[in-house]
């Protein structure tokens, strides 16, 4: 599991922004959060270099491609062994129907959402494909009518830092907590 990254104030706009579009030009995105392009370029690093930025993803609207039927599958699988988990997700995964898997605790193992053409498909990727496999010992489906979407993950209230944290050009805090950086004359 990854450590917790701490995160400033800064960083967290930048991430607002970035969630929002993730096409932003480095110019633009410090401006809008308030930094030099380069310290802006810095920080972008350094999130994706401590894994808080994973990567940058498109958001393809289903219907759109013509798979306007979009379905949530919840699956048991037994025995629940850890080869078990993983030729199921290798599997499912494998699928192009397949939108995203979750692995949960409760009543269900998994969580999968897909996409598909009509109910036909749908029944066809149920029966044909998912019954099919023989770890698979109940599922039941339900045909999603409405998606929201967050626009942006944020800390919930009370956990959002309200100050900038100043770092060294290497990007790392001084132990001392004082900017190390060198300023140029005063005029």
């Amino acid at each position: 599991m990854q450590e917790h990254v701490e995160l400033d104030s800064v960083d967290w706009r930048i991430l607002e922004e970035l969630q929002n579009d993730a096409t932003l030009a480095n110019r633009v995105l410090a401006e809008r959060v308030g930094l030099a392009p380069s310290s802006c370029l810095q920080r972008v690093r350094r999130l994706h270099e401590r894994g808080v930025i994973r990567g940058s993803h498109i958001d393809v609207d289903p219907a759109a491609t013509g798979l306007p039927l979009e379905a949530m599958v919840s699956i048991n699988v037994r025995p629940h062994t850890r080869q078990v988990v993983d030729r199921f997700r290798e599997f499912v995964m494998a699928q192009p129907e397949t939108r995203s898997l979750l692995h949960v605790s409760g009543q269900a193992d998994f969580l999968l959402h897909v996409a598909v053409a009509d109910t036909a498909h749908l029944q066809e990727f149920l029966v044909d494909k998912l019954a099919s496999q023989e770890a698979v010992r109940h599922f039941t489906s339900s045909i999603v009518l409405e998606q929201l979407h967050t626009s942006a993950l944020t800390p919930p209230r009370g956990m959002r830092p309200t100050r900038r944290r100043r770092t060294n050009r290497d990007g790392e805090r001084p132990r001392d907590g004082l900017d190390t950086r060198a300023s140029g004359p005063s005029g």
